[in-house]
């Protein structure tokens, strides 16, 4: 196999560097603002951005970083509220493989949801793959443990309520998870990647480990009910690890090979605006990620840059 082909073929060369492919343009475009580490009046001033994006740094920097910017992790959580984390822990693979999101920026986000008072943090995905071995093999289980966290079986039907989505246009209604519709605080931290049936999956996609049977969206029609769910519960933060994306073979990869490295992380509240920045980043036709656009008409999020404040943020 041509390793160097195959990776061409997404628009990304096996082994490049950030640097070199100024992440899809993203970091490449005049920003709103840009902000050099340790440069004089680093902090960003202004109104509050809807996207920041850091790049060149390790993750609980840029992670760090990035809510920094966004005004810090109390502007979401309050002391004494009840918080769901949701990752994507769907496949029994190691943290290099790229196929779930990576247990250091789980394991901040707790750490940093209770150091502003959360009553509980909690977290669950629907696995793919038999959930014990996906929940420890991603290393989440073990880290987010540590962190303080509840990990809550995703596959307990018992957890999931019949549930109306009466804005959704394919999706009618969907056994959602309690955690979902309970939580004060819900964030949304997927791993940016590949997918085979959805070309991409990043913060919306990710959402899909929140119902019961995903099979539903496959049969009805996929993107438009990725965005469809978005009109029961929008995540109040979204968090898209993309510092190793899976490029190919996704969504559960076949080796380390499926990734390349760009070393970045995105946050946002805005879900479209985020997997907006996230497709830039796999270098994607947006029309080839019909879901974005689908959620944007349903006004569930915006997809203009140049009406956007965007924080792009390089630490190298």
């Amino acid at each position: 196999m041509n390793n160097r082909r195959d990776f061409l073929k997404t628009g990304l060369a096996l082994g490049a560097t950030a640097s070199l492919l100024e992440l899809g343009g993203l970091f490449a475009a005049e920003p709103s603002v840009t902000v050099t580490a340790g440069a004089p009046g680093a902090a960003p001033s202004g109104p509050r951005p809807i996207l920041v994006a850091v790049r060149d740094a390790d993750r609980v920097t840029m992670l760090d970083k990035a809510l920094e910017a966004l005004g810090g992790i109390a502007t979401f959580v309050k002391p004494g509220q009840t918080v769901l984390i949701k990752p994507n822990i769907g496949w029994d693979a190691s943290p290099e493989r790229g196929a779930n999101t990576h247990p250091a920026i789980v394991a901040r986000l707790t750490e940093l949801c209770l150091q502003a008072g959360a009553k509980s943090v909690s977290i669950f995905d629907n696995t793919c793959d038999q959930w014990q071995r996906a929940y420890a093999n991603s290393g989440i289980e073990a880290a987010a443990r540590a962190a303080g966290a509840k990990l809550i079986n995703g596959k307990d039907e018992s957890l999931y309520r019949e549930t109306a989505i009466p804005r959704g246009v394919k999706l009618k209604s969907a056994k959602v998870h309690q955690l979902v519709l309970e939580s004060d605080v819900f964030i949304n931290v997927p791993v940016l990647k590949h997918h085979g049936g959805a070309q991409m999956t990043a913060a919306m996609k990710n959402l899909m480990g929140c119902v019961w049977d995903r099979g539903v969206y496959h049969n009805v029609d996929l993107q438009q009910t990725i965005a469809d769910f978005l009109t029961l519960r929008k995540p109040d933060l979204n968090i898209v690890d993309a510092y190793h994306p899976m490029v190919r073979n996704g969504p559960r990869g076949k080796s380390v090979e499926d990734c390349v490295e760009m070393r970045a992380l995105l946050a946002s509240a805005d879900p479209v605006l985020i997997d907006a920045a996230a497709a830039k980043l796999l270098n994607y036709d947006l029309a080839k990620v019909p879901h974005i656009q689908l959620a944007a008409d349903l006004k569930l999020g915006s997809m203009d840059f140049a009406s956007a404040d965007v924080r792009r943020i390089k630490l190298s």
